[in-house]
């Protein structure tokens, strides 16, 4: 397994000051670049999986860079400003209405107070310091450029897709797969099963068991190999 902190993650966010970016084709190239220059990595038999927000940078990075013989993304989230329209009130779930100047100034507000309650107001905070931006408004317009609508057709490696019961984060992953037109599995957790919860955190040895063997079956060593 190799493991990177890229954009907006880990050392290279807290340390290099680096935010995140949509185009994540970019980000996994030269990754791979580096995997295909050992000489213990079959560059035929390498998969891209991605966890939370890595299930919406995944299968983008997948949509450029075609090199991947297979992509996990466990919640799939489809539209990141999307899913933020829909938590709204119904009235202000529509692009055309949050554009106007003075629904902006309102939503800036809620979002402001938001922000500054403690526990409540994490996300927002954590987005804010991900995206780069200094207030929330500029982290929810950020997210406009996160979305698989355009990019998730020009996927082409067989791609594996879940989302949990009650997670409203991987919500639109039935749209993920829908827009798809590679190979593609679509396996949906319950809470019957215990997972229920965001990237099935009670459950993982579940996920596991499932999207390995998935990967197993389109990943299985060549004839003549062991």
């Amino acid at each position: 397994m190799l493991a990177f902190d890229g954009p907006g993650q880990g050392r290279v966010l807290a340390e290099q000051r680096q935010p995140i970016r949509a185009d994540w084709e970019n980000v996994i190239t030269p990754v791979l670049d580096y995997a295909l220059a050992r000489d213990d990595v079959d560059g035929e038999r390498i998969a891209l999986i991605g966890l939370s927000l890595g299930a919406h940078l995944a299968p983008r990075a997948a949509s450029g860079e075609h090199r991947l013989a297979a992509c996990v993304a466990d919640c799939g989230a489809f539209d990141l400003y999307a899913a933020f329209l829909d938590r709204l009130p119904g009235p202000l779930a529509n692009p055309s209405v949050i554009a106007r100047r003075r629904v902006r100034l309102v939503l800036a507000r809620i979002l402001e107070r938001l922000a500054a309650k403690p526990m409540a107001g994490w996300a927002l905070r954590r987005g804010m310091l991900v995206h780069g931006v200094d207030d929330p408004l500029g982290y929810i317009d950020a997210l406009h450029e996160f979305t698989l609508r355009d990019r998730a057709p020009m996927i082409r490696c067989p791609t594996w897709v879940c989302s949990a019961e009650g997670d409203e984060i991987s919500a639109s992953a039935p749209q993920l797969v829908a827009a798809l037109t590679c190979e593609k599995t679509y396996v949906h957790f319950t809470s019957a099963e215990g997972a229920d919860d965001h990237c099935e955190q009670a459950a993982r040895a579940l996920y596991h068991a499932r999207s390995f063997a998935w990967l197993d079956s389109r990943l299985h060593p060549r004839p003549g190999t062991e």
